[in-house]
């Protein structure tokens, strides 16, 4: 009947929760070595079980699935009965579902975590090595969306890869608070009455230490909310890159152009060049947000200790993770392959993009900065900064005498790119 298959559906998570069956897996290897060292299943039968579970590992490594049940710990508990025969029913010993997915769900974090920091490094060095070739050009900056004072690209990439290195270190600390601490072994909710080692399970899977409540290891998901968070600041700093560079590949400005596989067309006007590919990295951080709130929503009203609406964590930290991994491929590739057109930055200089520069200058003579910027205000209009009196050198000079560490000089930057060299090389 249709409402037996929806009410069936609605309680399975299979088709979900079906990329954990690696890290399953393996913490399932771990625990029944452990019951074998600790002589709560003889000898023989876990060898076999884990004999067995070796071979299902290999076996989702090379893409194998096996038929559906209502998640992925009972769809590998069922197939390896069906192999070999009811002793596998003594894998679950001194062990719960509640358990087994909150290590489920750390083990899965962390290898994610790792390919989203190289990730992160890999459009690190390709921002550094952009931005090593791009001392020398020069742009307007902006505040206001307003040309304010001359800058280098380099400059602006730095404040990318500034940012990126942030999100790194971020991103360093959630892989440690999920790696702190080994849930398994707390079963249900109030630990096992058989005389496990925790310690050697949390020694074996690579954690710090094991959980020290029960109750609380086995609802806890702010590893994973934390998680969201890290994640959703990334998604921010990548979606105003993408935005700079939206504006910077308009015909307005034409500061530089896309390939044209991250490009498309428009269905009716044949001129078109559309950033698509950039767009979407700046759409989808909306879904990196509602993941966020979807989880925190999830877990703001939950009593302790585990409650079956925690079953609704892994959608968002599933697609939160390939949502992030594809927006930084897409932001590498765009950066590497991204061409420049320096004689249009340099035509979108204006003259008046030089009056704080005159204000310094009056300032170093020994007026007081306000009333330099005062008099330099005031005399804008009647030609004290005209176009004719302001050449390429001049921007240069006023770019070159900016070499306060963190400012845009090009022997400025080139300080700070040796720095990022030594975390990104």
């Amino acid at each position: 009947m249709e409402k037996d298959r929806i009410l069936k559906n609605f309680i399975a998570s299979y088709p979900l929760d079906r990329r954990l069956a690696e890290v399953d897996i393996l913490g399932s290897i771990v625990h029944v070595e452990m019951l074998r060292k600790k002589r709560i299943i003889p000898a023989p039968q876990a060898t076999k079980i884990i004999r067995a579970l070796r071979q299902l590992f290999q076996e989702v490594r090379k893409g194998r699935s096996w038929p559906a049940a209502e998640d992925i710990h009972y769809a590998i508990e069922k197939e390896l009965i069906r192999r070999i025969g009811p002793v596998a029913g003594k894998m679950p010993t001194a062990r719960s579902r509640n358990d087994q997915v909150a290590l489920d769900l750390r083990l899965y974090l962390r290898q994610e975590l790792r390919e989203i920091i190289r990730l992160v490094e890999n459009v690190g060095r390709v921002l550094i090595r952009r931005a090593e070739k791009s001392r020398q050009v020069i742009l307007p900056g902006y505040t206001h969306l307003q040309a304010a004072q001359p800058i280098t690209l380099a400059h602006l990439l730095l404040g990318y890869a500034d940012e990126l290195l942030r999100d790194q270190q971020r991103l360093i600390n959630c892989y440690i608070g999920v790696n702190q601490e080994c849930p398994l072994g707390s079963a249900a909710l109030a630990g096992t009455s058989f005389p496990i080692d925790r310690q050697y399970v949390s020694r074996r899977l690579g954690f710090s230490r094991p959980s020290f409540n029960a109750l609380s290891s086995v609802s806890d998901r702010d590893f994973a909310a934390e998680f969201l968070a890290v994640v959703a600041i990334l998604g921010m700093h990548l979606s105003r890159m993408a935005e700079d560079l939206i504006i910077y590949n308009s015909r307005e400005f034409a500061f530089i152009s896309l390939p044209d596989d991250l490009t498309s067309g428009s269905s009716i006007m044949p001129q078109k060049k559309n950033p698509d590919w950039l767009e979407l990295v700046r759409g989808k951080v909306g879904r990196l947000y509602g993941n966020l709130l979807d989880l925190l929503t999830v877990l703001k009203g939950l009593p302790h200790s585990y409650n079956r609406d925690l079953q609704e964590d892994k959608k968002a930290v599933f697609d939160s993770t390939d949502t992030i991994k594809a927006m930084l491929i897409v932001m590498a590739e765009t950066f590497n392959r991204m061409k420049l057109n320096r004689q249009r930055m340099a035509e979108c200089l204006p003259p008046d993009i030089l009056a704080t520069d005159f204000a310094d200058e009056l300032a170093r003579r020994g007026r007081p900065f306000r009333q330099a910027h005062h008099l330099v205000q005031k005399n804008l209009a009647s030609g004290l900064v005209a176009k004719k009196s302001v050449t390429d050198r001049a921007f240069r000079l006023a770019v070159a005498r900016r070499r306060s560490f963190g400012g845009t000089s090009p022997l400025a930057s080139k300080k700070i790119i040796k720095i990022f060299r030594s975390f990104w090389r």
